[in-house]
């Protein structure tokens, strides 16, 4: 991956935002799944069959959340879990290759175990399988320097 030229960071992470680009990743392949979630991966270059251009306009991290209704009846659940995908997304985009990344909901999260549309218990159940989702295909996420750590060294 290559930094930007003006500042040393790594590109900024792009979002998957029209139709061409979901159905682009969709039909890729299928990089890593746990319980409730599955992450596909297409290359950056890839144009839709009957287009001769592109969907994905520039190279770089492209990334995507797709949560259906079916498995998310809530809007309030809908968009807990795609901050949780978009903030884990910026985490860990140093370690990303440049592809088209779509993170999918592939199952409910029992109604019974989280009474709640937004609990603290059901954010963190989420951000721990998108956690163990990025592992599968990266490795553990870069830890950020403790300032406290430098200033008693």
């Amino acid at each position: 991956m290559t930094a930007e030229p003006q500042t040393g960071r790594p590109p900024a992470l792009k979002r998957l935002q029209t139709r061409a680009q979901f159905q682009a990743a969709l039909g890729g392949t299928t990089v890593s799944k746990t319980a409730h979630f599955a992450m596909h991966c297409c290359a950056v270059g890839v144009s839709a069959p009957e287009e001769a251009v592109s969907v994905f306009p520039a190279p770089g991290i492209w990334l995507g959340a797709m949560v259906p209704k079916r498995w998310a009846k809530r809007a309030v659940t809908r968009n807990a879990i795609k901050r949780q995908v978009y903030h884990l997304g910026v985490e860990f985009a140093p370690l990303l290759k440049e592809k088209a990344h779509l993170i999918r909901l592939r199952r409910d999260f029992d109604r019974k175990h989280f009474v709640s549309a937004s609990s603290d218990a059901l954010k963190a159940a989420v951000r721990q399988e998108l956690l163990d989702l990025f592992v599968q295909i990266v490795g553990p996420r870069p830890q950020k320097a403790d300032p406290e750590s430098k200033a008693s060294a």
